[in-house]
């Protein structure tokens, strides 16, 4: 199980965290990542991170201002998000995969309940 939290309202050019909670999975074991949905929009891919943390993937979106992490002692994943666009505008949500290099949507086992990020002056 995944909770998802940190979301919020921001002005353009602000920040969130964004923090996802894992439970009742081996969370070193997994892959996290995030993806996004905006209204009226299928739901797409914004960053990942390996088990150990050492290799992390990004959307061209979120390249530069986006950063995700883990700490694997508290079984968290983490989407600090800088520079923050209207057009970031959307429903986060965390997953968690045991594939080692996940692809696609399918290849996540678990997501949160997702978080609202609104972007806006």
């Amino acid at each position: 199980q995944l909770q998802t939290c940190g979301g919020g309202m921001v002005q353009p050019g602000g920040c969130l965290r964004l923090s996802c909670v894992a439970s009742g999975i081996i969370f070193e074991k997994n892959v996290m990542a995030w993806y996004r949905q905006a209204p009226g929009k299928p739901r797409e891919f914004v960053a990942l991170i390996s088990w150990s943390g050492g290799t992390t993937r990004y959307a061209d979106s979120a390249k530069g201002r986006f950063t995700i992490s883990r700490d694997n002692s508290m079984d968290t994943a983490y989407l600090q998000m800088n520079d923050l666009k209207p057009e970031d505008t959307a429903v986060y949500y965390c997953g968690a995969s045991e594939v080692v290099m996940p692809t696609r949507q399918s290849h996540y086992e678990f997501w949160g309940q997702g978080t609202q990020v609104t972007v806006s002056s």
